[in-house]
């Protein structure tokens, strides 16, 4: 059953939360809905290049809270303070509210399985090795402390006529254990020769 859903969804509850937190009845709700898809499209857009690792809306009556975690703040926010400017008021045109925007540094970038996995996508963009890119995110997250990752990419790997999968794994990476702390990412990297590729990042962090 781990393999067959997402491991997010799966431990909502127990060790997850959402990450739209906001109440609205039924005739405001797909609005709202709505409103943080786009959102969220526009801060992975602006902030990819910060190492954007989560995004969380939080709504009260009249305000929007929007945090962000990056692993490098400063590209985030921008020389004066410019850039996160700039995303407040992209943001506000969105909502049509008062926005606040929070930036927060990621402690553990090379844990993160969103990092790791958009680093690869970018890896595969850029047309370098995937086997020396996946080797070398998986030891740096062995080096971050964490009890196990997997890293699965799927495409038209090498030019190859038919799309397959590689993988590489490091310690356990238990899916069925819900009480296990797990981080998971899905990423696509597109190629102008090979098509569409497929990463997806699972990061074991600790248990309950």
């Amino acid at each position: 059953m781990g393999n067959k859903i997402n491991t997010h969804g799966l431990r909502l509850g127990v060790n997850k939360t959402w990450n739209s937190i906001w109440y609205s009845d039924n005739k405001n709700f797909s609005k709202a809905l709505h409103q943080d898809i786009k959102i969220k499209e526009l801060v992975r857009e602006k902030l990819n290049v910060a190492g954007l690792d989560s995004i969380v809306i939080r709504r009260s009556e009249n305000v929007m809270d929007v945090d962000v975690f990056v692993a490098r703040p400063g590209v985030a926010i921008g020389r004066g303070g410019t850039g996160m400017d700039t995303l407040k008021a992209d943001i506000a045109k969105l909502s049509k509210s008062q926005v606040n925007v929070n930036i927060n540094e990621v402690k553990k970038p090379d844990a993160s399985a969103r990092i790791i996995a958009r680093t690869i996508a970018d890896g595969i963009e850029k047309r370098l090795p995937l086997k020396p890119l996946m080797e070398n995110c998986k030891q740096k997250a062995e080096a971050a402390g964490v009890n196990g990752i997997r890293i699965l990419v799927s495409g038209r790997i090498g030019g190859s006529s038919q799309a397959r999968n590689v993988k590489t794994t490091f310690g356990q990476v238990p899916l069925q254990t819900i009480k296990a702390t797990i981080d998971y990412s899905y990423e696509r990297a597109a190629t102008s020769d090979n098509g569409i590729y497929g990463v997806k990042v699972w990061v074991y962090k600790s248990k309950i």
